[in-house]
């Protein structure tokens, strides 16, 4: 997405004080945060280099790599002074140095789940599962899935997971802990739209949640990236209640962006016995 290199670098100085890094806080500062200036000092780049790669305007000098891009250097220098951590440092060698743009503007087919993935789904009969692609877009789901999130009663364009948590009017009563997840999932997307720069599935979803959504409109602005890859939800279900779901991830080799989450409550504990109860239900002729 245009500008995110620069943006994301902006957010991330403006979290640092000087004197968290040594420097005498001095002057009045019209931004919070480093200066460019003290970010290509920390970082042992001219001024002019840093500031090109935050104003997009492309890096000249002896720190581009033989393709013309930014060195891993330089990006590893800059990720130090701004403290970033796994993640965003990975996010910032993306959107650096995005893969050339392809010529061919088609929209890509929509993707397949194998038929073997969705076997391995449907034989988990006791584990809510589903695959997410890198649009968060739901492919495939087993049967105590939809009973939890009801995923064959949505149409197709209804079946994303960020869409379904700002635009759909439950969305917000779905999640008792609505903040938290609706800035992990924003951060999940970020990170994947950083590795899909020219993916325009995902130019539009972002386009239309920012036009639509006051609150994903502000967390997007934040430049927040994070690897959802494991932790809890808690899902307020019309049915049975209150479900406390871990849930786990797990990339799939042969198709890497596509993702299998399995929830996976303690045997035992409540929300095993009323996801016991939810199978039941939704199996029920009486339903």
């Amino acid at each position: 997405m245009d500008g995110d290199l620069g943006d994301f670098l902006r957010s991330r100085r403006a979290r640092i004080q000087p004197e968290e890094v040594g420097l005498p806080s001095y002057g009045r500062r019209r931004v919070p945060g480093l200066r460019r200036e003290e970010v290509a000092q920390l970082a042992g780049v001219s001024v002019d280099y840093y500031i090109r790669l935050e104003q997009g305007r492309g890096p000249g000098g002896p720190s581009r790599t033989k393709s013309g891009g930014v060195s891993d250097a330089v990006l590893d220098s800059i990720a130090r002074v701004l403290r970033l951590d796994e993640t965003e440092h990975a996010y910032l060698h993306a959107v650096a140095r995005p893969p050339k743009k392809r010529t061919d503007r088609r929209r890509e087919a929509a993707p397949r789940v194998r038929t073997g993935i969705q076997l391995l789904l449907d034989s988990m009969e006791r584990t809510p599962a589903f695959v997410l692609g890198p649009r968060m877009d739901v492919l495939a789901w087993n049967a105590l899935a939809d009973a939890v999130s009801g995923y064959s009663r949505m149409a197709p364009a209804r079946r994303n997971v960020v869409r379904q948590l700002f635009l759909e009017p439950q969305g917000r009563d779905l999640y008792p802990d609505f903040a938290a997840v609706a800035a992990q999932t924003v951060a999940h997307l970020r990170l994947n739209a950083g590795a899909r720069p020219d993916d325009p599935g995902l130019r539009d979803l972002v386009g239309e949640l920012s036009l639509k959504s006051e609150d994903f409109r502000r967390l997007w602005a934040d430049h927040q990236v994070k690897a959802c890859m494991y932790g809890v939800k808690r899902v307020r279900h019309p049915v049975v209640g209150l479900l406390t779901l871990p849930y786990e991830s797990l990339v799939l080799p042969e198709t890497p962006d596509q993702t299998l989450v399995a929830y996976t409550p303690e045997p035992g504990s409540e929300t095993a016995e009323r996801l016991a109860l939810l199978g039941s239900w939704a199996s029920s002729p009486a339903r």
